[in-house]
């Protein structure tokens, strides 16, 4: 498994804990310090706000670079909804073109699409595909959300990989087969929100009223562990994505360089099988209201 450097961070004010973005100085520090760390893929996309064009700004000062790096993006949200189903290749052409610009690059190493319900869709995927075939991207795939989704993505003979959710706090991946899918296919997985946009981070008193009463119970239980394990919440996020033999890619976002130099620290370290099993069994049925951001009602 490699780690995976999450740009979102990078182009827009994001998440629930620290939520505004690094200057362009320090996100560019960021990048270059995960490259020189063993770093070797940045995940991008269109709908990330400056991102692409951090991502590209580092590229174009550091032209040597971008062959030691790998650089994923992906297809903006829901831009095919209105769009007729001839057009959908121009569309997303268009679309692409876009962020190899604002990349400063002719080609990306994996391009993905950010609205999960296109994988449904087989003119869209051929579309996709098109685009590979053509040469503009090497990998092709879907962000996803559900386990349907994800399943889907999987039987599917022509998507190169997928990114999905995936943390201490959400297992659904994991309890529903995705994983066991994926690794019978030998189909590579990319999984984000290890930190769950910084829940997983916070003491209970930290959160946010509007997802306090139900989150702060499971928080102080993760707490617990941590104090009977002596291990910190940064090393049971990372180290339990470790361990899951499905998953290729850790993507994971920094708000600044000593939480970037702590994360690329505990991915070097494992969690033993008891530890691993604790939190397994510990938290497997977190309310889907709780880990998905999506469905935070923020009132």
């Amino acid at each position: 498994m490699e780690l995976c450097l999450g740009t979102v961070q990078f182009g827009m004010d994001y998440g629930i804990r620290g939520k505004r973005k690094p200057s362009l100085s320090d996100a560019l520090d960021m990048i270059d310090y995960a490259i020189h760390h063993g770093v070797r893929t940045i995940d991008t996309a269109n709908a990330y706000g400056e991102a692409e064009d951090v991502v590209g700004t580092y590229l174009k000062k550091n032209q040597g670079m971008r062959q030691r790096i790998h650089i994923i993006s992906k297809f903006r949200p829901n831009l095919l909804d209105d769009v007729l189903a001839e057009q959908y290749y121009q569309v997303m052409k268009a679309n692409l073109e876009e962020s190899l610009q604002k990349l400063h690059t002719d080609y990306l190493d994996g391009y993905l699409l950010h609205s999960a319900r296109y994988v449904y869709n087989d003119t869209i995927i051929d579309a996709l595909l098109k685009l590979k075939k053509e040469g503009y991207v090497k990998k092709i795939g879907v962000s996803v959300y559900e386990i349907d989704e994800a399943k889907k993505g999987i039987s599917r003979d022509n998507l190169d990989f997928l990114q999905l959710p995936f943390s201490v706090l959400d297992q659904r991946m994991l309890h529903d087969g995705v994983f066991e899918l994926a690794e019978t296919k030998g189909f590579p997985l990319h999984t984000r929100s290890a930190f769950v946009q910084g829940l997983v981070m916070m003491e209970p008193e930290e959160v946010p009223l509007f997802l306090r009463e139900k989150a702060a119970p499971i928080l102080q239980a993760v707490g617990e562990v941590c104090r009977k394990t002596g291990l910190t919440r940064t090393q049971l996020a990372v180290g339990f994505v470790k361990q899951q033999k499905a998953v290729t890619h850790l993507v994971f976002g920094v708000r600044n360089i000593e939480q970037l130099k702590e994360d690329i620290m505990m991915f070097s370290k494992d969690l033993s099988s008891d530890v691993v099993e604790v939190l397994k069994s510990g938290f497997a049925n977190v309310e889907a209201e709780i880990v998905m951001p999506s469905l935070w009602k923020r009132s």
